[in-house]
Parts: C-alpha cells; sequence; structure tokens
C-alpha cells in the first residue's frame, strides 16, 4: 500500500542553510497494517506524512500509496488517502453536519448525507451535529475530524497525534475506534508520541529520527536489545540455585532478586519446565512464574540513545 525509495526532504533557510528533514527513507507498509511512526519532536514524522499525502513534494527519492506514483498521480493519491493531522482546522461557525457536509463534497462523495450521518453517529456526535464546532471540547473535534477523514471510505488513512491533548476518556474512544478500522483491514499509518499507545495498536513499528534507525514488530523490538527472560519467584531463596540454573546449557545469564530469579532465554516457553525441574529438585518451592516484559518506552529510549552514539562517533 505505501512504499518509498530514498524518499527524502530537504529544506533551505534564509541565511541558505540546507536542513535535511527526512533523509533516504524506505519503507514498505502492507494493507491492512496498522503502522507506527514514532520519533522525537523534529524527527521528520510530520514531514514525511506531508510527503506521502502530496501536501509538499519531496527532494529527491520515489514513493507509491495505493499504487499511485507520488509527483505523478498525485490527485489520485489524494482521493485514495484519509488525513488527520496533528492541528485540525474546521470551521468553527458552522455545525459539525455543515462542515462534513462541504468535505464530502468536496471528496466527490456520492451518498453526502448518508456518510455524514453514518460518522457522526459513529463517533458519537449525532446529538451534537447542528451546534457549531466552536463550541466543541478538543475531544470532540479531533472526533470530527477523524469522521472528515473517513468520509470517502479511503484505503490508507495517516493519522498524525490522533490522541494528543485529548482527555483519557475521549483518548480511548479514538483508540477503540482505530482498533474498529484495524478490524475492518484498513491501512492506517500512526503518528504518535504515545508509546503504550503504539505498542497495542501497531502491527509494525519504524523508530525514526530523520532517518528509520529501526523497523520491526514491537515484541521483535525488545527481543533484538533485551532478549527474554523468565522470573521465577520463589519462597526462599538459596544462592546454590542460581548456579543450578546457570549451568543448563540454554541458560543465557541468571541474576538472583531477593526471592527471584529472572533468567534469560531464547525461547520461554520451551525451556521454562527444564528450569522448575532443576530448581523443584534442589529443594526450592517455586509460588509462580512469569515473564518480565520491557515497556516500549524502554525499548524507544535505546534505539533513540544507540542512535545518537553513532551519530556522535
Amino acid at each position: 500500500m505505501i512504499h518509498t525509495e530514498g524518499l527524502t526532504k530537504q529544506f533551505t533557510t534564509k541565511n541558505k542553510a540546507v536542513i535535511t528533514a527526512v533523509e533516504d527513507l524506505n519503507l514498505d507498509v502492507a494493507e491492512g497494517e496498522v503502522f507506527g511512526f514514532l520519533g522525537p519532536n523534529g524527527a521528520g514524522k510530520t514531514t514525511t506524512v506531508r510527503m506521502l499525502t502530496t501536501l509538499i513534494a519531496p527532494t529527491r527519492g520515489r514513493a507509491t500509496v495505493n499504487g499511485f506514483e507520488l509527483g505523478r498521480q498525485n490527485q489520485d493519491i489524494r482521493r485514495s488517502v484519509g488525513i488527520l493531522t496533528e492541528t485540525p482546522g474546521m470551521y468553527d461557525r458552522l455545525s459539525a453536519e455543515k462542515n462534513l457536509t462541504i468535505y464530502a463534497r468536496l471528496y466527490g462523495v456520492a451518498d453526502v448525507q448518508g456518510q455524514v450521518s453514518k460518522y457522526l453517529r459513529m463517533l458519537g456526535l449525532w446529538e451534537r451535529r447542528y451546534d457549531e464546532v466552536g463550541s466543541f471540547s478538543k475531544g470532540m473535534r479531533q472526533k470530527l475530524a477523524i469522521a472528515r477523514a473517513l468520509l470517502h471510505e479511503p484505503r490508507v488513512l495517516f493519522l498524525d497525534e490522533p490522541t494528543s491533548a485529548l482527555d483519557p476518556e475521549a483518548a480511548k474512544l479514538v483508540r477503540d475506534f482505530i482498533e474498529e478500522l484495524k478490524a475492518e483491514g484498513r491501512t492506517i499509518f500512526l503518528c504518535t508520541h504515545n508509546l503504550d499507545e503504539a505498542d497495542r495498536l501497531c502491527t509494525r513499528i519504524a523508530i525514526f529520527k530523520t532517518r528509520a534507525i529501526t523497523i520491526d514488530t514491537p515484541e521483535k523490538l525488545r527481543e533484538r536489545l533485551f532478549g527474554r527472560q523468565a522470573v521465577f519467584h520463589l519462597k526462599r531463596l538459596e544462592p546454590a540455585w542460581v548456579d543450578e540454573v546457570r549451568r543448563l546449557p540454554f541458560v543465557k545469564d541468571v541474576q538472583a532478586l531477593d526471592t527471584r530469579l529472572l533468567v534469560r532465554l531464547t525461547d520461554p516457553e520451551e525451556q521454562n519446565p527444564a528450569i522448575v525441574r532443576k530448581l523443584v529438585e534442589a529443594g526450592a518451592d517455586i509460588q509462580f512464574v512469569g515473564e518480565l516484559r520491557h515497556s516500549l518506552e524502554d525499548v524507544y529510549l535505546q534505539w533513540i540513545n544507540e542512535d545518537a552514539g553513532k551519530r556522535s562517533s
């Protein structure tokens, strides 16, 4: 659905200095995928979205969206994508219904009233359809902007910080709606600073800072950095048991912490039973076994810091 090769965007300042916002971006986003684009402020995430939705032209490189070539079939790309910007503009003095009607007509929607009604109801705005948008809360405006992005039933949806500054209830509604779109098989390109949100919603993630530092599933990113750690909670812990576990050939590392053993493994599902047997034979009382799961925040910060170290060296 989305393919880029060497996509680059440079800006020239008033002092004639050249600033590279996006450098040699190579991406492949599959149909039906929720693709997370994570990076710090100023990393080039919004610039990438603007290029892929034909709002600005790349300096070099090429891209296709829905099979349409960037720079040659821009009008076709615009018709086939929906976009939610971080600060979506609305006509504040017009009602929610009137706002969506205007945009539905601009998109050339066949059943304008039907589509407007569908998304106002779906996003919980039907009772406020005649109210001026200027009277809406931030969350309501964001939901209306999502409705606007979906009126023409786009195959690809670009969401730039969709839950930014929303209260928890509104943010949950938006996340639930993204889950529904995911279940429908829509392709979603999601820029977010909410790492928990990205962890729950995204099929794959790109950690990005001017260029793609790494791309993979959230679980694979964790494993590549930290491996997998099983946690054995014991009634008491004898030092000799640590050595017993360490001698098992598949164990990568063992740490003792109070009455817990943290064991680094490649395949806990297959290897945990052997560790349990070894501990029981040694006289340990095992209360329960779990897995230490690093947060996506840990993963993100580690990749960003490693990349910063590489660039400085």
